[in-house]
């Protein structure tokens, strides 16, 4: 619904320069045929009829009165409605198309989706990478709105399937990362294949919302390691591109690259408890059995659990280090944000 209102307002300022010349004419023709029609000894009751009479002439509709005797006001049957084709039909046509249809609309129906979200998560690039990243996202309840240059990709058929918008536009434009509503964003995830884009749009991004959390592809593992210690970026290079450790990182977390033991992907992660999070003053044991994975160390202050005994109970403000499947950690994160 909020999309639709904001669409709407948008057609509507498209679409003003034919409204406003239509309201122009209607409300012009319907004064000057009431003094005309005065003058003439034809009054009409009121102005509001004469108005009235003019609109219906628009629309070729008979008016609710006799056809006037004189010509001057009979010219107003014959002229109003070409005023109303060459001013309006064809406007109002289009602006009835594109508010039923608005899917017809494709990038502006989309940005309007996107303008409705805040902290939410901004996706460049929807390859093979990006679409997995956007599932994992998606499976956490996280808001994400994805910007690809490449909408012919079945990717993107099938990300929207999901209610997820996708923007096809240049994520190198300001305006295409304003239509993803960056300054709203807590995160950006550069996914797409090509590093000086990915470092070109970062950049652009922080510059934007100084901010956000950036999240970025890079090929080469010791210029990711750069980036991060340069920018503050979460790079992650070829070699740390399981889509779950994007989805954790975009989340928040210190993780680390998974490591595979029989087949199953696990990470070490640490977080720091907030007040929001729902297993706040909860037992180590019910974190460990609610998100199947292990806490393997528990801070408070300068005291320090490892392991921590299960009954020890979880307080905001405590710093936790856990193991498991990033799928699970990014769960606990995405709770642990509120």
């Amino acid at each position: 619904m909020q999309a639709s209102i904001r669409d709407t307002a948008i057609l509507l300022r498209e679409f003003r320069a034919p409204l406003l010349g239509f309201s122009a004419a209607l409300l012009g023709g319907g004064v000057l045929y009431d003094l005309a029609a005065r003058r003439l000894n034809e009054p009409t009751d009121s102005l509001v009829e004469s108005i009235y009479t003019v609109l219906t002439l628009t629309f070729l509709q008979p008016p609710n009165r006799e056809f006037p005797h004189h010509p001057a006001l009979q010219a107003f049957h014959f002229l109003m409605p070409l005023i109303g084709v060459v001013m309006l039909a064809q406007g109002l046509a289009d602006f009835g198309s594109l508010l039923f249809n608005r899917r017809a609309r494709g990038k502006e129906w989309e940005m309007a989706i996107a303008s409705t979200m805040n902290r939410h998560t901004v996706l460049v690039g929807l390859g093979h990478l990006g679409y997995r990243v956007a599932l994992k996202l998606h499976e956490i309840g996280e808001q994400i709105a994805v910007i690809e240059a490449n909408p012919s990709s079945d990717t993107v058929n099938e990300a929207r399937s999901l209610g997820i918008p996708v923007i096809h536009d240049d994520a190198t434009r300001a305006s295409a990362l304003d239509g993803a509503r960056i300054r709203n964003a807590h995160t950006i995830i550069l996914a797409s294949q090509n590093d000086s884009v990915n470092l070109q749009i970062a950049l652009k991004a922080r510059s934007m919302n100084p901010s956000i959390r950036v999240v970025i592809r890079i090929f080469d593992e010791e210029f990711a390691h750069a980036l991060q210690d340069q920018f503050g970026f979460i790079a992650l290079s070829a070699t740390e591109m399981a889509a779950p450790v994007f989805a954790a990182a975009a989340a928040g977390a210190d993780i680390t690259n998974p490591i595979s033991v029989e087949g199953q992907l696990l990470s070490l992660a640490r977080l720091a408890v907030l007040p929001q999070a729902p297993f706040a003053n909860q037992t180590v044991r019910n974190v460990e059995d609610s998100y199947r994975l292990n806490v393997i160390l528990l801070k408070r202050g300068e005291s320090a659990e490892t392991p921590p005994a299960g009954d020890s109970v979880v307080r905001a403000g405590d710093t936790l280090a856990v193991f498991g499947a990033p799928e699970q950690i990014s769960l606990l994160l995405h709770d642990n944000d509120g």
